[in-house]
């Protein structure tokens, strides 16, 4: 029995290895090294006043790709849809056109006059790097550059309407009254008349986050009934520099219909190039990046038919947009909608408030928080309220461990104490393997007797290893995938629980001047980590079975290594942890009168060995 526990702890520290190798290390490493050139290349692209990296501009914005939203049953139009010339920089591109300033307290920007777009939004509260003089995160830009991203808003008249020119990207219209600003507290109003009996007015309003509501209201002066249905889009004409692991989700979002959560990455719309759900009477539908989104609410007065397509003809784009089932209006009648734009950082506080507050349909769902969110999401309310309660997300983290171990206390009591009894009896087992040494059957039986009159578990020892596994993903997720915990700083060195450790024992922690490769940046943090965790495994006796020593020897550096390229925060949770662990084992294994290993195995790894008899 005493092989069956090992070959289990064996088994389970194995597969906890190669499932932290493949899923947090690989991508994490190569995401943070891709990272780091794209931030370099943006801020070079920035001083030097040109474009940010992304698609090849063409000469000339031969529109989408096609119609940009394929005809549903019942022959629903093509929502309509050009680029227009390209500049040669942000700057130029903003001047090109007629724009209505937006400025919030937490985005600034503007909206083209032109087709009435939502493409030039800036987030105050994020940088591109730690440093807060670095430049501002661009969230939304005009479809010319090549990173145009932007949400647009019109309508397509039914077959056989006689409408006249209808709101859509070459639409140019005029703001209304004197205010020519958005803000929290002003809304802007504007109208386009198609000089043929509709005029259209369009009031939008922002709130002092991230949300837009946008109220279309059409009135028909003219003698006869038009049927007139509505559409939106969010077009992306480039996708992140760095792909997305299978963790988390970046690319076309929605919830919709009876479908409910679609999620659509880049590279598998470019296979299928669309995916058309079912018809749906309420959700929303866009894009979403890490930590960034933009998505469009429907009006629920109509249902609508959602879709998610990439356009490959002329110039490549990526697109989330809907068709609104057409509205009569008779002659001398109106008739409004309304449609939410979000367009920001994923907070969590924020969207649920959006999903309460406005009756969005699961927008929580924006955030990724993965199959195991039942675990996921209570780690970081518990980790988000310590915050709000100590001032700093490390200090939170430190906080949630103790938390989180007295908890499991009374499981990781119990599997202490029935180690601390195993070592007790190991004279007792190593007398029955002497007495049985040629029967296997019986010596087996004897150890289990042995086992039940001691009210020993064999297995017991595996909890504290197991129970970690949960707790280290979520706590990997919640930093991986949360805003919040983006550039939070710790002490000290630690600008960014979300980065690795920047430091690296190989030039003595930035004391020698030249840069380490990036498999040998091991940082203060992974070697703190690799200690506790190395003295962890002492406090119990080596395994006898050489392969299991080795294991048992080599665990803790092949953890270093591995822990390094992870955010610091989970460097931070497992070396306390480890440190905890070992406090409340030496302590049990104290009061149990089991002998603490520690200092003997430290000792003996210092002895030289006697050579073996010839």
């Amino acid at each position: 029995m005493q092989t069956n526990r090992n070959f289990f702890i064996t088994i389970a520290l194995s597969v906890l290895i190669l499932t932290l190798w493949q899923v947090f290390y690989m991508n994490p490493r190569m995401e943070t090294q891709r990272e780091a050139a794209r931030i370099e290349a943006e801020q070079q692209a920035a001083q030097q006043g040109q474009p940010t990296a992304g698609n090849a501009v063409p000469q000339s914005g031969p529109g989408i790709g096609g119609s940009a939203m394929a005809p549903a049953g019942g022959g629903n139009p093509a929502v309509p849809g050009t680029d227009g010339a390209t500049p040669q920089s942000r700057e130029q591109a903003l001047a090109a056109t007629a724009r209505v300033p937006v400025d919030t307290p937490r985005i600034s920007g503007s909206i083209n006059l032109r087709g009435a777009r939502i493409d030039d939004i800036k987030l105050k509260d994020y940088h591109l790097t730690v440093d807060d003089s670095s430049p501002l995160i661009e969230l939304l830009s005009p479809a010319g550059l090549p990173n145009g991203y932007f949400v647009e808003l019109g309508y397509s008249a039914t077959q056989g309407t006689a409408a006249g020119p209808l709101p859509g990207a070459d639409t140019v219209w005029q703001v209304e009254g004197a205010n020519a600003t958005l803000t929290p507290s002003t809304p802007v109003t504007l109208v386009y008349d198609n000089g043929q009996g509709l005029v259209f007015r369009r009031t939008i309003s922002v709130d002092a986050s991230y949300m837009f509501t946008v109220s279309d209201t059409v009135a028909n002066n003219g003698g006869a009934p038009v049927s007139l249905a509505s559409y939106g889009r969010v077009t992306r004409f480039d996708k992140p520099l760095v792909a997305s692991t299978y963790v988390l989700h970046e690319g076309l979002i929605g919830v919709t219909g009876e479908e409910g959560l679609q999620e659509h990455k880049y590279k598998a719309l470019e296979d299928d190039k669309q995916f058309v759900p079912g018809k749906s009477n309420d959700g929303w539908l866009g894009i979403t990046d890490k930590y960034w989104a933009t998505a469009l609410v429907p009006s629920a007065k109509q249902p609508f038919q959602p879709r998610y397509a990439y356009f490959d003809s002329g110039r490549p784009s990526y697109q989330s947009d809907f068709l609104s089932d057409a509205v009569t209006i008779a002659p001398g009648q109106s008739d409004t909608q309304e449609t939410l734009v979000f367009a920001g950082a994923k907070q969590v506080e924020t969207i649920n408030a959006y999903q309460t507050d406005r009756e969005i349909r699961r927008f929580d769902l924006l955030i990724d928080w993965g199959w195991f969110h039942f675990i996921t999401k209570p780690m970081f309310w518990l980790i988000d309220h310590l915050f709000k309660l100590l001032g700093n997300f490390g200090l939170a983290i430190l906080a949630t461990t103790v938390i989180v171990k007295a908890i499991f206390f009374p499981l990781a009591n119990k599997s202490y104490k029935s180690m601390a009894n195993m070592k007790k009896v190991q004279p007792k087992l190593l007398e029955i393997r002497e007495k049985y040494a040629d029967d296997k059957m019986k010596q087996q039986q004897a150890m289990m007797q042995l086992y039940k009159t001691e009210k020993i578990n064999p297995l017991a020892g595996c909890w504290p290893v197991l129970i970690q596994i949960p707790v280290f993903f979520a706590l990997y997720k919640v930093l991986y995938i949360t805003i919040e915990m983006r550039h939070a700083p710790f002490f000290g060195w630690i600008q960014d629980l979300a980065a690795p450790d920047p430091t690296s024992v190989f030039n003595l922690f930035g004391l020698l001047p030249f840069a380490v490769p990036a498999f040998l940046m091991i940082g203060v943090w992974p070697l703190i980590m690799g200690i506790t965790m190395f003295l962890q495994m002492r406090m119990n006796p080596t395994p006898p079975d050489p392969t299991q020593a080795m294991i048992f020897n080599y665990m803790p550096i092949i953890f270093t290594f591995m822990m390094a390229g992870f955010p610091a925060g989970l460097v931070i949770y497992w070396a306390w942890n480890n440190t905890l662990s070992v406090t409340q084992q030496a302590i049990i294994m104290k009061r149990q009168g089991a002998k603490i290993e520690l200092w003997d195995n430290l000792v003996g790894l210092f002895k030289r060995k006697p050579k073996p008899a010839e």
